[in-house]
């Protein structure tokens, strides 16, 4: 079977930074449909007309992928408003932020809390890896038809491209999906 719009592919891949960089290793197959929200339009692209057992390499600019850096989506909070069990790489949902934050703050992006000071809490609201190149490297598992509740969702299931609130819980593990 060929790849085409609305079928779930299974991927693998390697992810690294334009250095070289390890950033992330998908070892066991995910599924995500393509025609859909679950993958960038350039790898949607590149995807088009594969089989099974294929192997690609490409290369995401930030605009392509995870967009530029924004200097305006970094806050300075007061440490006091955030729960004593605070951890650096935790996030939170902009609507969900503790009263008393910035109110200019974005409530529909994501903050992660990058450093904490004793006074201070700094919260970024751009993706981890925004304005990054990186270079993704990936191989074709499986392919399938996609079910009309996927077709429906837009989505295979997978938030690899979606970073997932953790609210005031500890961080989880540091990978990506």
């Amino acid at each position: 079977m060929e790849i085409k719009q609305q079928c779930v592919v299974a991927l693998t891949w390697t992810l690294k930074d334009t250095l070289g960089e390890e950033l992330d290793v998908l070892d066991e197959p995910v599924e995500f449909l393509v025609g859909g929200e679950d993958l960038f339009q350039i790898i949607e692209e590149a995807l088009q007309g594969q089989e099974v057992g294929a192997e690609i390499d490409i290369q995401i600019e930030p605009e392509q992928g995870f967009g530029d850096f924004n200097d305006q989506l970094l806050f300075l909070e007061s440490r006091e408003l955030f729960p004593a069990e605070l951890e650096e790489g935790m996030t939170f949902e902009g609507a969900s932020l503790p009263a008393g934050c910035n109110p200019d703050a974005p409530r529909d992006a994501l903050y992660t809390v990058t450093e904490i000071y004793p006074e201070h809490v700094v919260l970024d609201g751009n993706h981890p890896l925004a304005g990054i190149a990186l270079r993704l490297s990936l191989t074709i598992e499986a392919i399938r038809e996609a079910t009309e509740e996927e077709i429906g969702r837009g989505s295979a299931g997978t938030g690899f491209f979606k970073i997932q609130p953790l609210h005031a819980t500890a961080p989880g593990n540091d990978t990506l999906h």
